[in-house]
């Protein structure tokens, strides 16, 4: 958050408009914002549907379950599929997500990957669970990602989502930690969360 522009004591949110119409940003307004240095370049925010959205503060066991899955997707990863963590996705002209985890085929430029072109999507959750599971679901169902994953970072359980459409998507299901997850698009990067080294 940009500290010389704004007071300390002033909360990062606001309620004060609800049930309001509110002013919609484009993911270019943004961008610009962030050059001007009205955003923080480090400050973590999503757009939703023209709205700005704050990240939650990433704790410690979402942190140590992100660098275990890292290390070992790194190592598996097959030659013909890149992997980039907490890169900028543009979904719209008013919507961007940062996926802790997105692969995709090294013949497409990172610019250019779109929902379908996606092979799997991983967000690790702790405080943000609902929303990984709600409001960003409904998002890559929406443009097309045909898995993704929702790794609980407490409980190592993961939600698989499959089947995308523009309602949501349309196989859901449930692992255990002692389950061996197999992407569908990447089978080499087949898991299972219990077995990794977390420390």
């Amino acid at each position: 958050m940009n500290e010389q522009l704004r007071p300390p004591t002033l909360p990062a949110t606001t309620q004060a408009a609800e049930g309001l119409a509110r002013r919609r940003f484009t993911v270019a307004e943004v961008e610009s914002m962030v050059e001007a240095g009205i955003i923080a370049n480090d400050e973590r925010i999503e757009l939703i549907g023209g709205e700005v959205v704050p990240m939650s503060p990433k704790g410690n066991r979402h942190e140590i379950l992100k660098k275990g899955l890292q290390r070992f997707w790194f190592q598996a990863l097959p030659a013909d599929v890149d992997l980039i963590t907490e890169t900028t996705l543009r979904t719209g002209v008013d919507t961007y997500v940062e996926p802790d985890f997105l692969f995709f085929p090294r013949s497409v430029r990172l610019a250019d990957v779109t929902g379908p072109a996606i092979l799997l999507i991983v967000e690790v959750a702790d405080k943000s669970l609902d929303y990984d599971l709600g409001r960003k679901a409904a998002i890559y169902s929406a443009i097309g990602v045909r898995e993704y994953w929702v790794v609980n970072s407490l409980a190592l359980e993961t939600r698989v989502h499959r089947e995308p459409s523009p309602t949501g998507f349309r196989f859901v299901t449930n692992m255990g930690p002692e389950e061996r997850m197999v992407p569908l698009l990447v089978p080499a990067l087949a898991v299972t969360l219990g077995k990794l080294e977390l420390s």
